[in-house]
């Protein structure tokens, strides 16, 4: 199920992860696409397949997909959990706001620990 949201970002074509396909599934505009990936809008505008807007958006992505396959593969709440359900744990921080600050990591981490069977 991971590759289904993957694969719904991507921009085959110029195989990448499409700035507008992921601000389109995760309904929010380009301005907010690039707070989340932590880079300036105009870099994502103009330099979308830099490996620094690659690697920030496929940490997006992998965060959604993953949840997604949490929720058997129900991307629309996966959105809304990644964009306004508060974590148990990180004081009432969601998913994308943990993103934005750089934790990314502690949010797949939170993914893998639910997946595993730890109630969070």
């Amino acid at each position: 199920m991971l590759t289904g949201f993957l694969d719904d970002v991507t921009d085959r074509r110029h195989g990448m992860i499409s700035p507008e396909r992921i601000g389109k599934a995760l309904r929010i505009s380009l301005s907010e696409v690039a707070r989340l990936a932590k880079v300036h809008r105009n870099t994502l505008a103009q330099k979308p397949g830099s490996p620094v807007v690659q690697e920030r958006l496929g940490e997006v992505a992998r965060i959604v997909a993953a949840a997604a396959d949490l929720m058997e593969g129900d991307t629309g709440r996966a959105v809304v959990w990644f964009r306004h359900q508060p974590l148990a744990g990180f004081d009432g921080s969601t998913a994308a706001e943990l993103t934005m600050a750089g934790h990314g990591d502690a949010v797949l981490a939170h993914l893998e620990m639910l997946r595993d069977g730890v109630y969070a």
